[in-house]
């Protein structure tokens, strides 16, 4: 499973949009997942024998317990057919139905559009922009914090 994720990871359709880079190794993926914890929640998507996307929730300790951070990504031959939905709906459900979260937050950066479009559809909102907060593409990017509060 670590060589499917990590070559997820890798890609150009991911990699300008999260922290991943392209010459990620497979023993950071497998890190990853180690260090997964108790209230650290990862849901996979499978097509075939295919793994096509991954989505987390990371639960908050202490006095932000109520709260989470969501982390979605999809294989790039596999975007814009209802994956990253269908990941965000499990993890919404499991924050809403199973962990009693009240407030969930992501970061997006601003010219990934279809991913804005999503968590909007979700109920998230922009709450903020940090500039230039994510290098991709050989330049600095602003990303937006985005958060649903039920």
């Amino acid at each position: 499973m670590f060589p499917a994720f990590n070559e997820i990871r890798r890609q150009p359709a991911v990699t300008e949009n999260t922290l991943g880079l392209p010459s990620e190794r497979i023993e950071r993926t497998e890190e990853f997942f180690n260090r997964l914890g108790p209230d650290d929640h990862v849901f996979v998507a499978v097509t075939g024998s295919t793994v096509v996307g991954m989505g987390a929730l990371f639960v908050n300790s202490g006095k932000l317990r109520h709260t989470g951070r969501l982390v979605l990504m999809v294989h790039g031959d596999f975007q814009n057919k209802g994956i990253g939905s269908s990941l965000l709906n499990t993890l919404l459900h499991l924050a809403d139905h199973d962990l009693g979260l009240i407030r969930l937050e992501l970061d997006v950066v601003v010219d990934n559009e279809s991913a804005i479009h999503l968590y909007k559809k979700f109920g998230f909102e922009i709450e903020g922009r940090l500039k230039k907060a994510h290098f991709s593409r050989g330049e600095y990017q602003d990303i937006f914090i985005m958060g649903r509060v039920k």
